[in-house]
């Protein structure tokens, strides 16, 4: 049996809720009303989690790692007041009535899911994590907007170290609202059902098979939406492009036009239609249903891109010494 269909298999119906898991939960919006719903959902289904997130939004930062060495101490306070001017920069959070579990960063999602791996699991647990779960992000991610995606690369990057990961994303109504969205429990129940689904579903031990993450993005609208086995495409939810006229009269235009072009930002954001030609892709699914996605971890291509690439490459010499 395919890997695709044993998704839509797995996906097909939910059950009671199976054993718990010890999760490492990350994004890459820092603390917020859809990442403090899914730790609390989680925890009252049993699973032991531990919350690594970055200080503040990092979204579109993808899989970039900033190398240089942080100050020992936060400059800015972070998002929600998880932490404060003067805490360190990575560490437990200090907003009053929050868990120990909660977490925080001064730097990207991947690193924040790196501290949540290698730092506060191995702490915990003495190895890494059962999942990795990476948001729900405020907004889908779908399409090429992976590329670009801290919530897609953190799922990523726990693949490629052998963890099973899922990539989690919500519509941009579900955007904080004083860490009480009224849409953040409903996203998390659900994604707490697909987890116990997986962990019910489980191949020897494993919840998904060895180098696969999944992409998984909800509609806006919830309502009648069912899971569906999708996969990522071309589509370009966001319309994004260099901007060299930053006047007055271009950033109404983008502002008219739903999306963001600010004075000194250089690139313009604003919504794309849906595209029918792509029936199986996200850029359908996701509008009325709920997408999940199978992703290979890293960049490795099929078997038959490879042999394409040997026949072209065939008899082909360096140049040297010749």
């Amino acid at each position: 049996m395919s890997f695709l269909k044993f998704l839509a298999l797995m996906i097909s119906g939910f059950a009671t809720p199976a054993l718990a898991l010890n999760i490492v939960l990350s994004n890459d919006d820092g603390l917020t009303s859809n990442v403090k719903a899914l730790y609390e959902a989680l925890k009252k289904d049993r699973h032991d989690v531990i919350l690594s997130v970055p200080c503040v939004n990092q979204s579109g930062m993808g899989a970039a790692i900033a190398f240089s060495a942080p100050s020992p101490t936060l400059a800015e306070a972070c998002l929600n007041d998880a932490a404060k001017v003067g805490d360190p920069t990575a560490g437990p959070m200090t907003r009053r009535g929050l868990s120990p579990d909660y977490h925080y960063v001064k730097g990207t999602p991947v690193m924040a899911t790196m501290y949540g791996i290698d730092v506060l699991a191995r702490k915990r647990w003495g190895k890494a994590p059962d999942l990795v779960l990476s948001g729900p992000n405020e907004g889908q991610n779908v399409g090429m907007a992976i590329i670009g995606s801290g919530t897609v690369s953190n799922a990523q990057f726990a693949a490629i170290r052998g963890i099973p990961a899922i990539a989690i994303s919500a519509g941009e109504k579900t955007a904080d609202a004083g860490l009480a969205n009224p849409d953040s429990p409903k996203i998390a129940r659900l994604v707490v059902d697909l987890v116990d689904q997986l962990s019910r579903t489980a191949k020897n031990g494993r919840l998904m098979p060895e180098g696969m993450a999944l992409n998984v993005n909800f509609p806006d609208r919830l309502e009648g939406a069912t899971w569906v086995v999708s996969r990522i495409g071309s589509y370009q939810q966001y319309d994004m492009r260099f901007v060299e006229d930053m006047s007055a009269e271009r950033v109404a235009r983008g502002l008219e036009s739903g999306g963001c072009a600010c004075p000194g930002v250089t690139v313009a954001i604003n919504h794309n239609p849906a595209r029918t030609d792509q029936q199986q892709d996200e850029s359908v699914v996701f509008r009325k249903n709920i997408s999940v996605s199978p992703m290979q971890a890293g960049y490795d291509s099929g078997k038959e891109a490879r042999s394409w690439l040997q026949a072209s490459l065939n008899g082909m010499k360096s140049g040297f010494g010749h």
